[in-house]
């Protein structure tokens, strides 16, 4: 490979880590044809951009940007992937969900980089399976700030149902 190619494949990982928040860094090495193609078509339903590259290519890339990645350099052996994603729990759910489904232990999480937090190793993928995304915060907080709203109205609805059946029965009380 040209060194002009290198530097073009550098430039485009650095422009991708640095455009997103959450970079997981898988091992898919020994996977079939019939289950990467199945990976990357779950990974594209899910907006996950699946990526093969060299790992020398990719502490380059790491190294440009403005993030530090500096803990994740010792993942960086062997076959490597990176997945990249907008919310930081999608990749971790497709990794468990296609382990499950295909029956084998790949995907093989190395590492991520998730909100500027630094996980590292296979066992942290519950960890990451449990990160909310910031919707599901966003509806964990309406959620928690209804509750009261609906519990007033309840209360005022079953007085209110209460105080018309005392009325009822009172006017129809003879005198």
């Amino acid at each position: 490979m040209k060194k002009e190619d290198k530097n073009q494949i550098i430039d485009s990982l650095a422009t991708l880590l640095q455009e997103n928040k959450n970079i997981y860094i898988t091992d898919i090495s020994n996977l079939n044809v019939e289950k990467t193609s199945t990976l990357r078509r779950q990974c594209f339903k899910r907006d996950i951009t699946l990526t093969v590259v060299k790992n020398t290519l990719l502490k380059r890339a790491m190294e440009k940007t403005d993030k530090d990645f500096e803990p994740l350099y010792q993942t960086l052996k062997g076959s490597t992937s990176v997945m990249v994603c907008e919310n930081g729990n999608v990749p971790a759910k497709l990794i468990k969900e296609f382990r499950k489904l295909a029956n084998i232990d790949k995907p093989i999480l190395k590492g991520a980089y998730v909100q500027e937090m630094t996980f590292i190793g296979n066992d942290q993928l519950d960890t990451l399976i449990n990160i909310k995304s910031k919707n599901e915060i966003i509806a964990d907080i309406i959620a928690m700030l209804q509750s009261p709203a609906k519990n007033v109205i309840s209360a005022l609805q079953s007085g209110g149902n209460k105080l018309s059946g005392i009325v009822k029965t009172l006017s129809e009380k003879p005198e």
